[in-house]
């Protein structure tokens, strides 16, 4: 894959093995192309969130993103709360509202605001400067694409502790250079748009960005977030490095896909989990397929429909969440008064939901409830009855952050099935 940065250093002089000055390594303005304050004017409109009012001027600005804020405020805040230090680099700050966040609420002690629109420059000066003046140096605002500002900053070997690429499309292109310029042991919360891919409709695209063939399953916006964490797995390995995902959230606005990952020097210690992911048409079977098993790939049911077994990947096939960091994420937010404050995009329910899909048993992928009744050709159940029966019958299931109408279970769409039917035969009676 193509990349901007530089060609890595051997590892007998990798900048990442030197001991840096603890201080912020603010870099000059030469080198950020920074623009005064009053060199660009926009027009004037205000948005608030989370008690912070500020300009988006002629910027693009979602209120349905506000929930990946928080998430991504949240992460860095406990960084900060354990290293006593936070640097955060927003390679695409558009209006700044989470470069102002990072500042205010996680405390960053610097945050490098990007954005490669220099029109942007008047409204981010402006909403930073509600956290502190320019002079102070806690902020600095540049105007490059986002490869180029992470380039410039490997180079110069200033690393960041948490890096955030709020992109549109496939950010794969941003992997490389993300991954020179964050810290060991620091975070890159990645984003992906590209709903299309993630859909099996544009598999050749998928392939291309993510080194994964991706095929139409019921559960392709999980399969959005493992192609996500996939191809930025891959690229770590390339670097010698591997990465640890935090949480992965899905939002139906966009779609939107975003993955936090921690970086990690070596190899994994409990091996790789990037395979290849089959599902059957015919029975609705799923199963991760390792690449020793390619050329034996066949259903359990024994189907004789031709191409009934859908393959993707390869893909992560690992766990999606790390409970416990999304229960500290959780515990902040509650010292925080951002619990049960009865927002449509409730934080409260997503952490919890997010983290009962945490539980190891759990498979990859989730069932709609739809599939269920369609294959055992009655109505759809009520999700907490068909719940509830499947942990009677000593199976694992939660809910889905991704999808309101879908369980995660270990229970095999057969015994979904014959569950759904005893249901309906129970109310008939």
């Amino acid at each position: 894959m193509g990349s901007l940065c530089p060609t890595t250093l051997s590892s007998s002089f990798h900048p990442k093995t030197l001991n840096l000055n603890n201080s912020p390594q603010n870099p000059s303005p030469r080198q950020f192309n920074l623009r005064p304050l009053t060199t660009i004017v926009c027009s004037s409109q205000y948005e608030t969130e989370r008690g912070f009012k500020f300009e988006i001027g002629d910027t693009f600005f979602r209120h349905k993103s506000a929930t990946g804020r928080d998430l991504g405020v949240l992460a860095a805040a406990l960084y900060k709360n354990s290293n006593d230090k936070l640097r955060v680099l927003d390679a695409m700050c558009g209006c700044g509202i989470r470069s102002l966040r990072y500042l205010a609420e996680s405390k960053a002690d610097f945050v490098l605001a990007n954005d490669a629109n220099e029109e942007c420059n008047g409204v981010i000066v402006s909403n930073l400067s509600i956290v502190s003046s320019e002079d102070e140096g806690r902020w600095k605002v540049s105007h490059s694409i986002a490869n180029r500002v992470l380039a410039e900053r490997y180079v110069e070997r200033d690393f960041f502790d948490f890096i955030d690429v709020d992109s549109f499309g496939s950010d794969s292109s941003f992997f490389r250079c993300a991954f020179d310029t964050v810290k060991i042991g620091g975070l890159l919360y990645v984003t992906s748009t590209d709903g299309f891919s993630s859909g099996g409709h544009r598999p050749n695209h998928s392939l291309a960005a993510y080194g994964a063939y991706i095929r139409p399953v019921p559960y392709s916006n999980e399969i959005g977030l493992r192609m996500l964490i996939g191809g930025a797995m891959r690229e770590a390995s390339v670097l010698g490095y591997h990465i640890s995902p935090l949480f992965s959230y899905y939002s139906y606005h966009g779609p939107v896909f975003r993955v936090l990952l921690r970086l990690n020097r070596g190899k994994p210690p409990h091996g790789i989990h990037y395979r290849f992911i089959g599902y059957c048409e015919s029975c609705g079977h799923s199963q991760a397929i390792s690449w020793d098993k390619l050329g034996q790939m066949k259903c359990p049911c024994g189907s004789d429909v031709p191409d009934s077994l859908i393959v993707s990947g390869p893909l992560w096939t690992g766990p999606l969440h790390c409970a416990s960091y999304l229960t500290e994420m959780l515990t902040l937010a509650g010292e925080w008064g951002w619990l049960g404050d009865g927002m449509k995009n409730d934080l409260d329910k997503l952490l919890h939901r997010m983290i009962d899909e945490s539980d190891p048993n759990l498979p990859f992928g989730y069932i709609q409830l739809d599939e269920i009744a369609s294959r055992a050709k009655v109505n759809s159940p009520r999700l907490m009855t068909i719940t509830s029966a499947i942990q009677q019958e000593g199976y694992t299931v939660s809910r889905s952050h991704i999808s309101n109408n879908a369980i995660k279970t270990n229970c095999p769409m057969s015994e979904c099935i014959r569950i759904a039917k005893e249901i309906q035969n129970v109310r008939v009676i």
